[in-house]
């Protein structure tokens, strides 16, 4: 109904017309009201199970829609009146609330492996605003999983005392937030939404000894909702396998020498600088750095690098394997180039990690590897290092080659983007 002032002396008022029904929706009444000027319950319900999809819908369930149309539409025949028109059912057709284009169960089949869907990522999920000066909170990470996200992203790195672990965007301005307190707040919160597994995906800084910390934190936290497998995974388990589960991915463990240690994070930060990626994970920097140059050229501190992840004996780090036993989902080593980094392996399967940049330059260059990586393992998108405001990439390139963690900063997502989902698996 609209209303028009003529003259400024009094309002007209003038009813909206409809749109008049197309073809396809007259066929479709026609045919599940056999003929008939109107559409009962049964029918109606016929029509949600054929048409719809909705199997398991009920003629309570028919019922109950139809009188929603009719008290939305009709407020005088509403008590009288218990069957759809023409109009009635075009209306229901074409409405958000009643017949959304993503429903609020989940009907698709959940039993392919991990690899086979697209997963809610969160990116630095404990952040509170932008990337260099924010506070580190549990409350962003609390919101992210009440609001379907499946994936959290925490970096760990040891406190001032180097006696505890707190969560914090590294070489940053940002406030810690200790680690336990994360845990906890993802253990009570995982399930909110959704009943598929949460993935905690870490960004390690630690030393051994914190590592070993960190094991025993993660398993006397969460107990029978830790998923880890008594061998390295070969192929990945399905959504429907690990309901209610809770799974860590991350690099394997490996021991940092304390020279080496600093010799190693000034070289880092150097890369950082140059690369335009700060605080990630070695492999994201060595993948983005190598993939500036050309193939087969090697580079020597990512020889270096390559050397010290193979020390993954027990003698080699005391409290390792504990830790490294809780890694359901290994994050991938690279040897030499980007095109080496995507290649799959028959008898694992890992996650690879790649910034945006680095994801248009393999859809450009490696895109039937990216493609056929995916297929098997995992591949997760991160926003650039330069999004200091912790804004947002499109997401489309990663999900058009297979990418099943394009990673958000979520804290920009809630204000913007108000999304019904399926499930928090459906993107």
């Amino acid at each position: 109904m609209g209303s028009y002032r003529l003259c400024l002396c009094y309002t007209r008022k003038f009813k909206v017309k409809e749109a008049e029904p197309p073809e396809d929706v007259r066929q479709a009444f026609k045919k599940y009201a056999d003929g008939g000027a109107t559409m009962s319950a049964e029918q109606f319900r016929r029509f949600l199970v054929e048409s719809q999809g909705e199997a398991v819908a009920s003629v309570a369930d028919a019922q109950r829609v139809v009188d929603q149309v009719i008290h939305k539409r009709h407020h005088i025949a509403k008590f009288s009146r218990h069957a759809l028109t023409l109009d009635d059912f075009h209306h229901f057709l074409f409405s958000a609330d009643l017949n959304p284009p993503v429903g609020s169960e989940v009907h698709q089949d959940m039993t392919a492996p991990l690899s086979h869907y697209f997963i809610y990522t969160g990116h630095n999920s404990y952040l509170t605003g932008n990337q260099l000066s924010s506070d580190c909170s549990d409350v962003p990470i609390i919101k992210a999983l009440q609001r379907g996200v499946r994936v959290v992203e925490l970096d760990i790195w040891p406190n001032s005392a180097k006696d505890d672990v707190h969560v914090l965007h590294g070489r940053t301005l940002t406030t810690p937030v200790e680690l336990i307190k994360c845990l906890k707040s993802i253990r009570e919160n995982a399930f909110a939404t959704s009943p598929y597994p949460v993935i905690i995906t870490l960004e390690d800084h630690l030393t051994p000894d914190l590592q070993s910390k960190v094991a025993q934190m993660i398993t006397q936290t969460f107990g029978e909702m830790l998923y880890y497998p008594e061998a390295e995974l070969k192929e990945l388990l399905s959504p429907e396998d690990l309901k209610h589960r809770i799974i860590i991915s991350t690099k394997p463990p490996k021991e940092y020498l304390e020279a080496k240690g600093t010799k190693e994070s000034s070289h880092s930060e150097k890369k950082d600088a140059e690369d335009d990626i700060w605080g990630n994970d070695p492999l994201d920097v060595s993948l983005a750095r190598q993939d500036n140059k050309t193939e087969g050229e090697t580079n020597e501190h990512s020889h270096e690098d390559e050397e010290s992840d193979d020390c993954e004996t027990e003698s080699c780090q005391p409290g390792g394997p504990t830790y490294k036993r809780l890694i359901a989902i290994h994050a991938g080593k690279p040897k030499g180039g980007l095109k080496e980094a995507l290649q799959v392996e028959a008898d694992k399967v890992r996650r690879l990690s790649l910034s945006e940049q680095a994801l248009e330059k393999a859809a450009e260059s490696h895109s039937t590897d990216v493609v056929r990586f995916t297929q098997k393992n995992i591949l997760r998108v991160y926003p650039k290092g330069t999004r200091f405001n912790s804004s947002n990439y499109k997401p489309l390139v990663g999900w058009m080659h297979g990418a099943q963690m394009v990673a958000f900063n979520m804290q920009v997502c809630f204000r913007l983007w108000k999304i019904p989902l399926v499930d928090a698996w459906y993107v």
